[in-house]
């Protein structure tokens, strides 16, 4: 017996090491979200859904707000990162506690602030089967944490799919900005957009405001505000799809103003400019536009703090 358990001890011995091996070739490949549970604690972030981790490129707001700042986009999706404790809780394990003069970019859309309408209590929201709401690293370089908990292929495709054979056509950087290259051709869009209006109209039917997600949305801004300058950002989204968010929510950028001005906050609402930018599929902002979109976000953040002296 004694001599199977040592037999046996090495083969286990050898199954943790290939592992643990394996485990360090993760990176933004490995899937869509790994990436935002390691690297070092930021002391500037971005917030939101997928809007948001498209959209609001750290590399711009550093190139602008300066370098000091590292901003990190730490946004996901709708099911995973609503405004909500879970969020909260999360956000409050990735920051640098002895964060003081952060920037803080609170992006937001009706989706982000809403609920199904069948959900009674907590334990139903969506954000309950995330990541988020089980992890306690989220700066260990490789995560061992998360690749056991939540990546369920086998360890061998973090190898073979890693970043230096190919990068993903949706690859999310150190920093947290998830990078989608896609065909953006009018004709290849159209159909995709069409796609995703059908899912939004489907969408509209089952969701309603949340007073739950609006409240937690400002418990979101209480804390940040403690810890820098927040700024409030609505990232707009093709036409028609702006088009369902209106009906949906007619005034949701006056909540969202009101909110803001009670807080004591800056709201830049870019939902009027929606014809400025391309989308992949009528509602994620194609990474070029981001980049300009980033841009325009910077700018309105360096006007705001010139006004204030």
């Amino acid at each position: 017996m004694k001599r199977f358990l040592f037999k046996i001890s090495f083969y286990i011995i050898g199954i943790v090491a290939v592992l643990l091996s394996l485990g360090t070739f993760a990176d933004g490949n490995t899937d869509d979200n790994y990436m935002h549970y390691t690297g070092t604690k930021p002391s500037s972030m971005i917030l939101g859904d997928s809007r948001g981790v498209q959209a609001v490129v750290p590399d711009v707001l550093d190139s602008k707000l300066g370098k000091d700042k590292r901003f990190n986009n730490f946004a996901f999706s709708i099911a995973e990162s609503p405004y909500g404790k879970v969020y909260l809780e999360a956000v409050k394990k990735k920051i640098n506690q002895e964060t003081k003069k952060g920037i803080f970019i609170l992006t937001v859309d009706p989706w982000s602030l809403s609920l199904d309408k069948d959900i009674k209590n907590e334990a139903e929201y969506p954000e309950m089967k995330s990541a988020l709401a089980d992890m306690h690293f989220y700066d260990k370089s490789p995560n061992y944490e998360y690749l056991i908990k939540h990546y369920p292929r086998s360890w061998f495709y973090i190898y073979k799919e890693r970043e230096a054979v190919a990068k993903s056509n949706t690859y999310l950087h150190k920093d947290g900005w998830m990078e989608v290259t896609v065909n953006v051709h009018p004709d290849t869009v159209v159909i995709r957009e069409g796609k995703k209006i059908k899912e939004y109209e489907e969408l509209v039917k089952v969701q309603r405001h949340s007073q739950e997600r609006l409240t937690s949305f400002k418990e979101m801004i209480d804390f940040l505000k403690t810890k820098g300058t927040v700024y409030v950002v609505r990232i707009p989204a093709s036409e028609r799809m702006m088009e369902i968010e209106t009906y949906y929510w007619a005034d949701f950028s006056k909540t969202i103003n009101e909110i803001s001005e009670k807080q004591n906050v800056k709201f830049f609402d870019f939902s009027p400019q929606a014809k400025n930018y391309i989308y992949t599929d009528g509602n994620h902002m194609y990474k070029e536009s981001g980049k300009i979109f980033t841009a325009q976000i910077a700018d309105s953040i360096l006007v705001s703090q010139k006004n204030l002296k």
